[in-house]
């Protein structure tokens, strides 16, 4: 028997992904955005000045793409890098005033962007819906440490992050 790869929840978190960035990238582009410069901007104002390594396990990234990333925000005058003042050989990652102001916009089209993926569900659906979701993701980010060719030190870190943060990568 042919497994019917559209039928599988997979499949659909698949879909549901793309769907989910599509729409975020609308409301991103609005503010000058692209799709994961918004996690960057939110990590920051979280815990601004973290290292590059910090934004990259924050993140759930690998650190070239927390480079690329921090380069093209650094451009856009919305994050200054700084050099440690305790080690030199690390950077630090800074909101400046306009990154800042960023924010709450930021905010407005998460909150767009709920409204629209969660159009049609009552509470409880949402609830239940959140916590499956947790679950399929701690089970995926488990399954990548389980895995022969990892050595499982950096996956272990990422993973546990990934439980408590949401992922969005830049194109």
């Amino acid at each position: 028997m042919v497994f019917n790869y559209k039928k599988s929840v997979t499949y659909r978190l698949l879909q549901a992904a793309k769907a989910q960035r599509a729409r975020s990238g609308g409301h991103l582009m609005r503010i000058g955005l692209h799709p994961g410069q918004e996690l960057v901007l939110k990590v920051l104002a979280d815990a601004d000045g973290r290292t590059m390594s910090q934004l990259a396990l924050a993140l759930g990234v690998q650190p070239p793409t927390v480079t690329k990333m921090v380069t093209r925000l650094s451009a856009q005058g919305l994050v200054s890098r700084q050099v440690s003042e305790s080690d030199g050989r690390l950077a630090r990652v800074f909101l400046t005033e306009e990154g800042r102001g960023r924010i709450g916009a930021v905010d407005k089209a998460w909150k767009r962007l709920e409204k629209d993926a969660m159009a049609g569900l009552d509470d409880k659906d949402r609830k239940k819906l959140r916590k499956l979701l947790r679950h399929v993701e701690r089970n995926l980010s488990l399954a990548a440490l389980d895995e022969p060719d990892s050595d499982g030190e950096d996956d272990i870190a990422a993973a546990a992050e990934a439980t408590t943060e949401p992922v969005a990568l830049e194109a």
